[in-house]
């Protein structure tokens, strides 16, 4: 006798499930090694951030500031990335906020730390770039604890920011608002990145300058608009705190030097390994840079190549000049394949298809299937009852195909870890997480070296919000269908 099944049938996916980029698709490399821009679902930031917790901020000013700054990690990628939160009523046209992010989000550039997304959702604004572990240009100026910044280093970053504003003013977006030391961040390998949080106002009508108006370019005290030559300004600005060591105002510092020479300026930590040629070199260029009047001020192009011969140990990497250890890239991220990333971004029409298209290839013949002991002339009623759950849940009758391959399970004729993967998701897709998780273990447990046990955990627990232990999973699912691939 035939086995039946039940007629209750789930074919959508239920509109609670947490499936964070299952609109937008995965983040993929756009072939310049960064994440194309993507709008990003409010609960996959905050679940990035572990609900914007305190101790996720980075951002100098704190929790207090209007615009906060967080560490947070993407389950859809494994990335750890800098969120910044705008406060409520930074942007309130949606449209407006969008097409700026966007066009921001299409530079890419190694001298940039790069837009790679966006939010804005339920009056949340917020703006998602590649995260920079190794502190701010400030932090390395003025509160250093070890060793103070070296020569070679200061002039590596100023060239390296010079050449950062110099394309983005080649790509149409030639204006950067409030330009200081601490929007030059250092990256995985030391190397200094110019944030491009400063490529975007702080608020539609806010200021471009929200520092010390002794700091300020003299044309935008007058007009309260920010030009390309303004930009150079505040570029002579972060020149001096180089020079210095100190955040000196411009006018002071100019008075300071006038008529003498650069070592009443210099940081008292540099004396002796800087000579009077390049300390001279690097105090004019700064003083032009500083010009009152915008036209007398020299354009990027010039200040890049006069940056450009000030260079010292150029073969040295960058981090070894700032003193740290290379960090390893994979601690942070996972390279994934094209299955780990739909499980990544929890695509359930994606995984669901994965399922059907692994097959039964994982589970011994002998152990999936009856063994042919067991058969009498006919098939038996358990592997019919296997054959309608398969029927089922490729026509996505999630119900039916948990009560199909639950009756075949229980009867004990095999056990069979695809089965269970498919279950699992099927449990998942129903909103019974905990049973789905309870079915992903046991496959791993049937066949540890299957990645797919470890996928499918990694979709549970994430739908649980336990995401780092989802992220471990995904991990250990890459490295075993990676071990695969090479076999």
């Amino acid at each position: 006798m035939g086995a039946r099944c039940s007629k209750l049938s789930v074919c959508w996916w239920p509109p609670n499930f947490k499936s964070p980029m299952l609109e937008n698709g995965a983040a993929d490399d756009d072939g310049s090694g960064v994440p194309v821009f993507v709008e990003y679902s409010l609960d996959e930031l905050r679940a990035a951030t572990d609900g914007f917790a305190p101790d996720r901020i980075v951002s100098e000013h704190g929790e207090k500031a209007p615009n906060v700054v967080y560490r947070g990690t993407l389950f859809s990628s494994g990335r750890t990335v800098a969120i910044k939160r705008f406060g409520r009523s930074a942007w309130p046209d949606s449209r407006q906020f969008l097409e700026e992010a966007r066009a921001v989000g299409q530079l890419r550039s190694g001298r940039l730390a790069n837009l790679i997304g966006c939010c804005c959702e339920s009056g949340e604004r917020l703006l998602v770039a590649e995260f920079m572990p190794h502190e701010t240009l400030a932090k390395h100026l003025f509160h250093w604890e070890t060793n103070p910044l070296n020569w070679a280093m200061r002039m590596r970053a100023a060239l390296y920011v010079a050449q950062a504003l110099e394309y983005c003013s080649s790509k149409g977006r030639a204006l950067y608002h409030d330009l200081h030391a601490y929007r030059v961040v250092f990256d995985v390998d030391g190397n200094p990145r110019l944030s491009c949080f400063g490529l975007m106002k702080n608020s539609r009508d806010g200021k471009s300058y929200s520092t010390n108006l002794a700091f300020t370019p003299p044309e935008y005290l007058k007009t309260g608009r920010v030009s390309p030559e303004s930009v150079v300004y505040s570029f002579g600005t972060v020149l001096l705190d180089l020079l210095s060591g100190k955040h000196i105002p411009p006018s002071h510092a100019l008075d300071l030097i006038r008529g003498k020479n650069f070592l009443v300026l210099m940081d008292s930590c540099l004396e002796g390994h800087v000579s009077n040629s390049d300390g001279t070199d690097l105090m004019r260029l700064a003083s032009r840079c500083l010009q009152y009047e915008a036209r007398e001020r020299p354009n990027l192009k010039t200040v890049v190549s006069g940056l450009a011969s000030l260079q010292k140990d150029a073969s040295t990497p960058s981090h070894t000049l700032l003193g740290i250890q290379r960090d390893k890239r994979s601690s942070d991220q996972v390279p994934l394949s094209a299955i780990g990333k739909a499980f990544a971004r929890a695509d359930l029409n994606a995984v669901h298809e994965i399922l059907q298209e692994d097959g039964y290839n994982e589970d011994d013949m002998a152990n999936a299937e009856l063994s042919l002991q067991s058969w009498t002339g006919e098939l038996s009623e358990s592997f019919v009852v296997k054959r309608h759950g398969d029927n089922a849940f490729k026509s996505k009758d999630f119900a039916a195909a948990v009560e199909c391959y639950s009756r075949f399970l229980d009867s004990g004729a095999a056990v069979a870890p695809t089965m269970l993967a498919r279950r699992c998701f099927a449990y998942i897709v129903a909103g019974k997480v905990q049973e789905g998780l309870q079915d992903a273990k046991r496959a791993e447990d049937l066949a540890p070296g299957w990645p797919m046990g470890h996928y499918m955990q990694a979709l549970a627990l994430h739908n649980l919000g336990r995401e780092a232990e989802s992220h471990e999973a995904l991990k250990k699912g890459t490295v075993l269908e990676a071990e695969r691939s090479r076999s």
